[in-house]
């Protein structure tokens, strides 16, 4: 298992740490396949830029499964991408689909992760890397890192210092899933 679909819907942050720790050789993969919910979005000039396969589709969850398929992809990888995906996908790519979220699940699941750390007056946050499951943010986690929450912080400083964290922490985490796949074929 090391063919990766990367999923986003902006700027691809996070596909670009994926790929730039491919290219040092810090993860043992390669990206099949980047696919976008918005043909405008960033991360896809960025991909292409790369000589990447990249795709838009709307998010119907048999053309994705579709082009998953055709591109062979062992893993799923979500990296910014802003839609909750049905049943038939999770089905589909189940146990395979990984998540990338802004806070340190269970806390603050769903959108504006890092608001509802700062109005809950926590005192750490971070992100997780975590199994998608048919809930909202509910999958196996993966691995965390926390980040302390700062007396001055805003949304802005927050996300940027917990961003820092999710570069490290995803690719390092793809690593370990792939790890104790090839594992457990071997076994």
């Amino acid at each position: 298992m090391r063919r990766l679909g990367i999923l986003i819907s902006g700027r691809g942050s996070n596909f670009v740490a994926i790929a730039d720790a491919i290219d040092a050789g810090r993860l043992d993969a390669e990206i099949a396949v980047v696919i976008s919910n918005k043909a405008g979005a960033p991360g896809l000039d960025r991909a292409r830029e790369r000589g990447l396969n990249t795709a838009v589709l709307p998010v119907h969850d048999h053309l994705l499964i579709a082009e998953l398929r055709r591109h062979q992809v062992d893993l799923v990888c979500l990296a910014g991408f802003m839609r909750i995906l049905g049943h038939e996908f999770v089905a589909a790519f189940q146990g395979r689909i990984l998540n990338i979220h802004p806070s340190l699940l269970p806390a603050f699941p769903g959108l504006h992760a890092q608001q509802q750390a700062l109005r809950a007056g926590a005192k750490q946050s971070g992100c997780t890397v975590h199994f998608v499951d048919d809930g909202l943010d509910s999958g196996p986690i993966v691995k965390q890192a926390s980040v302390p929450v700062l007396a001055d912080d805003t949304v802005d400083t927050l996300s940027a210092r917990i961003l820092e964290q999710e570069h490290r922490l995803y690719p390092e985490a793809i690593g370990e899933v792939l790890a104790t796949a090839s594992q457990r074929q071997r076994a």
